[in-house]
């Protein structure tokens, strides 16, 4: 077909890059270990949604790197598709699984987004408790992961938009903010 000769090119490797790094941060040892955060299904999916929906909300705040973030969300959906499926759910109740699995991202990015918008740190503290330890956080463990998200959203705001548009990232080290009990 001719068609697809009109298409965009998209720069697949940059969103592989780019989705790998929010990938690996969100799968630092430091955060089960020493954050508290389960080292289940679920507490990873969380700190992914956290990692993907700080770093999407960046690339959507510059119009020329809009298309980027739009291709790594499609990236999280994609591998969290084959997840599902690796998992055992069936061909029949992925979609409905994947779904669910949207919901939650964008629920979380939202609650994520007004909680940055407000001042001090206790609107970012309880949404983190909710959504990252199920409504019980660990002592000092949900302050510690908002004084880390609010310097994430710092170091990504600074980053320079043509090299995030090459898939440079750079998220801070979260062992500087574990909180002391």
């Amino acid at each position: 077909m001719i068609f697809p000769l009109f298409r965009r090119s998209r720069p697949d490797g940059t969103i592989s890059a780019l989705y790998g790094m929010i990938v690996a941060q969100a799968r630092m040892p430091c955060f089960y270990r020493d954050y508290g955060v389960a080292d289940t299904v679920n507490g990873r999916f969380d700190l992914l949604v956290l990692h993907l929906a700080l770093v999407s909300d960046r690339l959507m705040q510059d119009a020329g790197l809009a298309e980027l973030g739009q291709g790594v969300f499609d990236r999280f959906c994609t591998d969290m598709d084959g997840n599902l499926r690796e998992m055992g759910i069936s061909d029949l109740k992925v979609p409905k699984e994947m779904r669910r699995m949207g919901e939650a991202f964008y629920g979380r990015a939202q609650a994520y987004r007004q909680a940055l918008a407000a001042d001090g740190n206790e609107a970012l503290e309880e949404a983190v408790t909710r959504n990252i330890y199920a409504g019980s956080a660990p002592a000092g463990a949900a302050r510690g992961l908002a004084a880390y998200i609010r310097q994430a959203v710092r170091d990504l705001a600074a980053q320079d938009p043509a090299a995030l548009g090459r898939g440079v990232l750079a998220f801070p080290d979260p062992a500087a903010f574990i909180a002391a009990p």
